[in-house]
């Protein structure tokens, strides 16, 4: 750090020192919600509960007026327990910060950003405010360069483009934690930042330690907020690990950010949302978690230097691809990957349903040869999904369908092309010239 940056960051805390200290005290605590009177904040503001050691961070999510003044309802970012009426409330004048910089790389922080892998404290950082307008429509990069995952199925047939934002869509069991595995150590992005929203305390180290592993780490930031944690933390978690991809892509580099899962996000802003008084409309669901799905998803993607390629799970309810979260989803991100649970219960890894996953940039990632090629496989996975109920009945008749009768001589070897073992990682021009091999596979036999 140079010694006009190190001034510039004296200077900035002695002037927050000289402010002005401005005391509310809580009113009421009644749910998750924290009632403050008398501290005049704004929607988003960072303010302290208690005194001392037992200080609780909260931000404030609604405000109103009344007789007796301001009043404004606030969310704890940790425990509430001891938190009781006349507490007294002090804001820090300012909303929450982020810490960036090729200094997180390597790191493990929690919903708020901060370390919590053992490792040195992130005192020389920068920090930025948390919120970030998305790239303008119009200085958008084009999307026209493949992304390689390392997942044939993936690659050749649902292709990937650097700066395009994917859905990854499952019911629970089917196998997205160990696709994300595979994709974190199969892609070629620079960076690669993660995001575990809502997960099981038990499987955060497993999914370190087995599945990202040392290598996967050192170019990677994980951001982790377990089921556990108040939903302001689960909440904020989602947009620090956005920031944080921000800044790479901001100093040019292609990023990866992936987000494990968008429906537990949505369950955290929907427990935000009734209790600061919302109604709950669908499923439950109050208007705020579809004003925050696009403020969230459509930060993401390609700007005019860098790039940010988003991956999002989806834990879709009893398998139904049509629920209220699933669909806002799907018509906000630029494709969707669909993993089935009959092909997962059938032992078929990655359990992916190519016929019912789409990449809508699949035509502008792909060339003159690749295209026809991925046309043609696609076209007979169809034709054997139409016959196959016929042919496990013995009724179909060979010669009824061209195409059918191809993709039945040639699915041994397209079976075995769309399976994939968990540490069996194929370059992209691999996975073309197995495909091409597989589908002419009728030619030869």
């Amino acid at each position: 750090m140079s010694v006009l940056e190190r001034t510039a960051r004296l200077l900035d805390r002695a002037v927050a020192a000289a402010q002005p200290v401005v005391i509310g005290e809580v009113d009421e605590v009644r749910g998750l919600a924290v009632r403050v009177r008398g501290l005049p904040a704004r929607v988003g503001d960072l303010v302290h509960v208690g005194s001392g050691v037992t200080t609780v961070p909260a931000e404030v999510v609604s405000v109103a007026t009344s007789p007796t003044g301001q009043l404004a309802t606030c969310l704890p970012l940790g425990p509430m327990s001891g938190i009781g009426a006349g507490d007294r409330v002090m804001t820090t004048g300012g909303s929450m910060t982020v810490p960036v910089g090729d200094a997180l790389l390597g790191r493990v922080l929690d919903g708020l950003g901060r370390p919590m892998d053992g490792g040195p404290a992130l005192h020389d950082v920068t920090r930025v405010p948390m919120d970030e307008a998305p790239p303008n429509a119009l200085t958008r990069d084009r999307v026209d360069v493949a992304m390689p995952l390392g997942i044939r199925a993936l690659d050749t047939l649902v292709p990937l483009g650097r700066g395009q934002r994917m859905g990854i869509f499952a019911g629970s069991g089917v196998g997205k934690s160990s696709l994300l595995s595979m994709i974190t150590r199969g892609t070629d992005a620079q960076v690669t930042v993660l995001a575990l929203i809502g997960e099981r305390g038990r499987e955060v180290r497993e999914f370190l330690e087995d599945d990202l592993g040392p290598e996967g780490l050192r170019n990677a930031v994980v951001v982790i907020a377990t089921s556990d944690q108040p939903p302001m933390v689960r909440l904020r978690a989602a947009f620090v690990a956005t920031r944080i991809a921000e800044s790479f892509r901001d100093t040019g580099r292609d990023v990866l950010l992936m987000m494990d899962s968008v429906t537990r996000l949505a369950a955290a802003q929907r427990e935000i949302g009734l209790s600061a008084g919302e109604p709950p409309t669908t499923r439950g669901y109050p208007p705020s978690v579809f004003a925050m799905l696009p403020q969230l998803l459509e930060r993401a993607g390609a700007a005019a230097t860098g790039s940010i390629t988003g991956l999002y799970t989806v834990l879709v309810e009893g398998d139904d691809h049509n629920e209220p979260v699933a669909d806002a989803v799907r018509s906000i991100l630029d494709g969707h990957i669909v993993l089935d649970r009959r092909l997962a219960n059938g032992g078929h890894f990655p359990a992916i349903d190519v016929l019912q996953s789409v990449s809508r940039v699949a035509g502008a990632v792909t060339d003159r040869e690749q295209r026809p090629l991925m046309q043609h496989a696609r076209r007979l996975l169809a034709a054997r999904h139409d016959v196959k109920d016929l042919v496990q009945m013995g009724a179909y008749v060979r010669g009824t369908n061209p195409d059918a009768d191809a993709a039945l001589l040639c699915w041994p070897a397209l079976e075995a092309f769309l399976q994939q073992d968990l540490a069996d990682l194929t370059p992209a021009p691999v996975a073309w010239a197995q495909l091409r091999t597989a589908v002419g596979q009728e030619a030869t036999t």
